[in-house]
């Protein structure tokens, strides 16, 4: 006798073997909430990348030798993506060395640093610092949220809550949009008045 299993075209068949191990995602709300509260990181990581092209429009405002230069313009928008790179590098070592915990505490610090370092700087420089500061707690985040959430997840819905880190991605990028439009719709209301 041969035992026909038909499963979804990846799938091992494990769980049309035994469909009682099937569960959805709101089974198991600890599970569920651990998934969402490492996923901010990602949340994180999409607003930052979304709000700086707002955010710009401000700063060259702010200082005047930003507005005159292109090149600091280009430097403070990318340097969340230089830190990143850096910080994803040393992510996995992190991970190794103190365990994902701590890897994302590190990287909360890290970030909310570079935030005060952002929302303080005196000049051009000093917000640079705090970018770069910002991009190396996103990418120490960006690399040990997804496994995290792997290694706390049941077999079942290990993809779909891993998944989820991308879902904040995106879910961070259109609340930045949001913010921008909102601030937009201020200032056009203000110059109005």
């Amino acid at each position: 006798m041969t035992l026909t299993l038909e499963s979804m075209p990846g799938s091992s068949g494990y769980l049309d073997t035994y469909p009682e191990r099937k569960i959805s995602y709101f089974k198991n709300p600890y599970v569920l909430g651990l998934t969402f509260v490492a996923g901010i990181g990602g949340l994180l990581f999409g607003y930052d990348t979304g709000v700086i092209s707002g955010a710009l429009l401000y700063i060259k405002d702010d200082f005047e030798v930003v507005r005159e230069s292109y090149f600091l313009q280009e430097t403070i928008v990318s340097m969340a993506l230089v830190g990143a790179i850096i910080g994803a590098t040393t992510g996995g070592w992190l991970n190794d060395s103190y365990g994902r915990k701590k890897a994302t505490l590190i990287s909360d610090v890290i970030f909310a640093v570079g935030s005060v370092v952002m929302a303080a700087a005196p000049d051009p420089y000093v917000l640079i610092l705090g970018r770069l500061l910002v991009g190396l707690g996103v990418g120490v985040a960006s690399v040990t949220a997804p496994v995290y959430i792997a290694e706390a997840s049941p077999s079942e819905i290990r993809g779909s809550l891993v998944s989820t880190n991308v879902l904040m991605i995106t879910g961070g990028q259109f609340i930045a949009y949001l913010v921008n439009l909102a601030f937009t719709e201020i200032l056009c209301w203000k110059d109005m008045t």
